[in-house]
């Protein structure tokens, strides 16, 4: 089974569904984050394999120690959707519609990101 792990800073605010911004302004990081995404996932896939049919994919996000405020996890998997296409682009699936996600909120950091492992699916 197929595993890989890497880490994203957190998606910009303007990305978060209940962000009211100027559609120049979320579409510059819309493609950034993807942008990001891509290159990280890639860094950590190995270009020779092929992609898979169906992943699991866990994201983890970790915040400041400061910041104790009860988050919305639907809102936290919609601000991902750049990178999830990201990931797509870099080849580890045909599809992002082949990934089933799971959000979890980590322990506190000093430095806030959110850490992503996508795990092959294999059929029972």
């Amino acid at each position: 089974m197929q595993r890989l792990r890497f880490v994203l800073p957190l998606p910009p605010k303007v990305l978060s569904p209940n962000a009211r911004a100027h559609w120049g302004t979320k579409s510059r990081a819309v493609k950034a984050y993807r942008f990001a995404a891509r290159i990280a996932a890639g860094a950590a896939w190995d270009s020779r394999e092929q992609p898979l049919l169906e992943a699991d994919i866990v994201c983890v996000f970790r915040f400041k120690f400061k910041e104790r405020r009860r988050r919305d996890r639907d809102n936290l998997l919609a601000s991902m959707k750049a990178a999830f296409d990201g990931i797509a682009d870099a080849g580890i699936v045909h599809d992002d519609a082949a990934f089933r996600h799971q959000v979890e909120i980590g322990e506190p950091t000093d430095e806030p990101h959110v850490e992503i492992t996508i795990s092959e699916r294999v059929a029972a």
